[in-house]
């Protein structure tokens, strides 16, 4: 596609313009939570939920980030806004989402608020977000007694529960944000009121300054808030930051500059500092280093304490804005941030105009985006898939190095929290913007996951996928070692190696969509791909015999035994699903390489190993000389994990899950007419073919066409595909109404057993809290999973289809991929009774009209009846529903 028939909207037009990066420099980089992170623990046992707890999140200062709601910041997070709210009922001014912990709830950390990322555009020139504010107390208490009382069985307790939602007696809460250009920003805060009778609401737009300066031995010069100057219908809080050493930490030439968040003029304009209440959070006998301190506004309004700064100077500040909404009505409120250079007589004058304008060019922008088949329903859904997305962009502010030896000499860390985790990670460092999981949930980034983010997001912005792509093999992210970070909690973990896959998936996104494959980008992810892939093979193949033990893989409580703990000496877990993914990534580096070497044929010589590793790849999952046992079964004809003793004796771990399956991501085809342009290539493969036959006689499949010939380049043979086919779509097995099952229904009634431990079909939460029991594979339907499956059941189309093979065989492979991207999709469409079965039996979500259209991405979904499980905000990786709806769609 050339430049003149792109899309030519507004906000196409500023992610291509020279004004791009300037466009971007505000977003919601502000997280959802901070409390409870691994970036804010500094205990001796690792345990960061009782260390940071949310009680304290109010008083205490944080570190590396900062959180809020609705919140947005400069891009490296110097001032932050964000929403506060108060019903005159709650127990604590409600300043971020409350959700349980490990020790609370269910299944670990869980979100137990309602809120939607309704709209965003990518440079966020627009975005809307939605609030469901109960009016009565928040029931804090009754949440963690009663969920600790199911003590991990059964549903979870949820919010609706509480009955704090009935009769209506709630405020729907919409805040707007507006680029009037990429400094001055439009806030429009709608609330209204839902229930039979007027209600007092307290708003409180809060602007602040990451805390900079009360790090160091001796505390550095701090910016600063004050009262600005007014006008007819208008206050303003004036924000500096300085040029001085409070950002040092940061870049040396970076500074915001005065700017003024204007308000209207019956607020009350309150000020205290961004520094930690030491005698609320450590005990009275503490001396606090300045007299007006973090929590000072929930002191304020909430108890009616003289905390604020009377002065009204500080580092953070808020409008304190009270309003009655009538029963059925509406309130709004306006303001305004807006640089210094940017002043005016009437600055909330047009808000209103602005935030509709930014709002119709959201609207052509999706127009333009939008698969033309899709339903309306189907637009809805891809749109609040990508503004969840959008929304969920957060500053990763990290030093590792810093973070182990601390700040301050004078309070070091305790030693033993050296040796908990991620000190072999000292060179990361991290001041970007990356694609989170869940801004509440999973405020970090996740390897895996940001994999699969980077597929939907470049339907949208592909010059940011291909940056997060790109990030993680930065050198400030990638070890030396060659190894990509796995995620906050343990860098050191493994997740799958998909790294090589979504770059190669962006690149021709990208490709298609513009005309231009992105070839520097290409060579450059490329060439760190080489080294991630030399530690795989290094690291986790540990006798050298292509076949790997690559730890959990990111299926957590998949297997009998916790994957991530070490063995005993000697004795080895042969994992399916790693050799199956080092498959998968040995043929996408062949083809990237392929792809490189149409402009430089040195290439081609590493298109050439990468073929032949997959070969010994491929072979060692079934044929390993000298040894009794092999991955695939013949008998049940699936792959199973394998354990190896010192002895010399194995256990086969007859557990039918994912873990077998996988081994079908690795697919690809070789056209012989077209392989003919890399000499070197096509030499080299066919000497291996004819010289070494016995390798590649059950891995490489040829299939004669009339006029050409085609290598099939797949682990499994024709036979054994279609005995795995006919395990996965049974819907006694893994067929879902609602996609692939992580583990065959068949274990619900013959469960695995391996002594004392059992894995049998949990389809909704686990009872098994293997890896903390945050997230289940042993049932639920995954997006990522079975968008792979999706992924190589097109590819075996292509691969077998040919004019003198029946076409059949293509069609039926394709209706297979078809049939499972429908059923994913169906998870959040409305069905003929116009239930959307994301939201399963919830009578609120399904009819409500306030709530049924506000959809929310959850991290897996229920086996049987597919309504959504886990974290509730994960638009990351189930967010791959607005790629399904594009591809199957248009």
């Amino acid at each position: 596609m050339s430049d003149d028939a792109r899309p030519d909207t507004d906000e196409h037009r500023r992610l291509r313009g020279p004004r791009r990066a300037d466009w971007l420099r505000w977003g919601p980089y502000l997280s959802e939570r901070s409390w409870g992170t691994v970036r804010e623990d500094y205990s001796a046992d690792g345990d960061p939920w009782r260390y940071f707890p949310h009680e304290h999140a109010r008083s205490k200062a944080y570190r590396w980030g900062e959180d809020g709601l609705a919140g947005i910041c400069d891009r490296y997070q110097v001032l932050c806004f964000a929403l506060a709210l108060w019903n005159e009922n709650d127990p604590i001014l409600k300043e971020r989402l409350f959700g349980l912990v490990p020790t609370e709830g269910n299944h670990g950390e869980d979100v137990k608020e309602y809120y939607f990322y309704l709209d965003s555009t990518p440079t966020h020139s627009y975005m809307k977000w939605l609030y469901k504010y109960p009016q009565a107390a928040y029931p804090y208490q009754r949440l963690i007694e009663e969920n600790q009382r199911r003590a991990g069985r059964g549903p979870e307790y949820e919010l609706l529960d509480t009955g704090v939602f009935d009769d209506d007696r709630y405020f729907d809460v919409f805040v707007e944000y507006a680029k009037a250009d990429p400094e001055d920003v439009a806030i429009l805060i709608t609330i209204e009121n839902r229930g039979p009778e007027p209600a007092p609401i307290h708003v409180l737009p809060h602007l602040w300054f990451r805390n900079t300066w009360a790090w160091e031995e001796e505390r550095l010069p701090a910016p600063e808030l004050r009262v600005g100057p007014a006008g007819p219908g208008w206050a303003s809080v004036r924000a500096d930051d300085g040029p001085g050493p409070g950002v040092s930490d940061l870049l040396d030439d970076y500074h915001l500059g005065p700017r003024f968040l204007y308000v209207e003029d019956d607020a009350a304009l309150l000020f205290t500092d961004n520094d930690t209440n030491l005698q609320r959070v450590y005990g009275p006998h503490e001396h606090n280093p300045v007299p007006y301190v973090k929590d000072a506004f929930h002191d304020h309004v909430v108890h009616g304490l003289p905390a604020a700064n009377p002065a009204r100077v500080g580092t953070k500040s808020c409008a304190h804005i009270r309003r009655v909404v009538p029963a059925g009505g509406s309130v709004r409120v306006r303001l305004r941030l807006a640089p210094a250079s940017a002043e005016r007589a009437y600055p909330l004058a047009d808000v209103d105009d602005l935030v509709a304008r930014r709002r119709a060019e959201a609207d052509a922008f999706y127009a333009a985006i939008h698969p033309p088949a899709a339903s309306a329903d189907e637009k809805h859904i891809q749109r609040q898939a990508f503004a969840g997305m959008l929304w969920t962009k957060q500053i990763y502010l990290f030093d590792v190095e810093r973070w182990l030896e601390g700040d301050n000499p004078a309070w070091p860390p305790p030693p033993a929290r050296a040796h908990i985790r991620n000190q072999h990670w000292r060179h990361l460092n991290s001041k970007r913007i990356l694609s989170m999981p869940d801004k509440w949930e999973y405020p970090w980034f996740a390897a895996w996951d940001l994999a699969f983010h980077c597929v939907p997001l470049a339907l949208v912005d592909p010059d940011f996928a291909k940056e997060q792509l790109w990030l993680l093999l930065f050198e400030q992210f990638l070890h030396p070692s060659g190894q990509i970070p796995a995620y906050e909690w343990d860098f050191s973990d493994l997740n799958p190696p998909v790294h090589a896959w979504a770059v190669w998936r962006v690149y021709n996104m990208d490709r298609i969509r513009t005309g231009r494959g992105d070839r520097d980008f290409l060579e450059r992810c490329f060439h760190k791909l080489l080294m991630n892939f030399a530690w795989w093979v290094n690291k986790v193949d540990g006798e050298g015999n292509n076949v790997f033990e690559g730890g959990f893989l990111g299926f957590d409580n998949i297997s009998v035994i916790d994957r991530s703990e070490p063995l005993p000496a000697g004795t080895v877990l042969e994992q399916s699903d790693a050799t199956g993914w080092m498959g998968m990534f040995c043929l996408n580096l062949m083809r990237i390489a392929l792809e490189l070497a149409k402009d430089n044929p040195v290439y081609e010589s590493l298109a050439t190993k990468f073929f032949q590793h997959y070969i010994y790849v491929a072979r060692a999952m079934k044929h390993r000389g000298g040894r009794d046992y092999q991955l695939w079964d013949e008998r049940d004809g699936f792959f199973y994990d394998v354990l190896r003793y010192p002895d010399g004796h194995f256990e086969t771990f007859r557990v039918r899950s994912l873990v077998g399956l996988v081994p079908l991501f690795a697919v690809e085809r070789i056209e012989e007419r077209w392989i003919e342009q890399f000499a070197e290539f096509t030499r080299d493969w066919r000497w291996f073919l004819a010289h070494r036959a016995e390798l590649a006689a059950d891995v490489a499949h040829r299939v004669e066409h009339a006029d050409d010939s085609t290598l099939v380049l797949t682990i499994v043979n024709p036979e054994q595909t279609q005995r795995l086919l006919e395990r996965m779509f049974d819907p006694a097995e893994f067929l879902s109404d609602y996609g692939l099952r992580s583990m065959s229904k068949r274990h619900e009634s013959e469960p695995f057993r391996l002594g004392q431990r059992e894995v049998r079909y949990e389809p909704a939460e686990a009872d098994s809290k293997l890896k903390g029991g945050n997230s289940n594979w042993r049932g639920p339907v995954w997006f990522p999973t079975t968008f792979l499956m999706i992924e190589s059941l097109r590819k075996l189309g292509k691969a077998y289809a040919g004019p003198d093979v029946d076409d059949q065989d293509q069609a039926d492979f394709r209706h297979l991929a078809e049939e499972l991207a429908n059923r994913l999709i169906a998870i959040f469409t409305r069905d003929d009774d116009g239930r959307r079965p994301v939201y399963g039996d919830c009578a609120r979500f399904q009819r409500d009209p306030h709530w049924r259209d506000h959809i929310s991405f959850y991290e897996y979904f229920h086996g049987d009846d597919g309504r959504g499980l886990g974290a509730s905000h994960q638009t990351g990786w189930s967010g791959l529903v607005a790629s399904l709806i594009d591809e199957w769609r248009r």
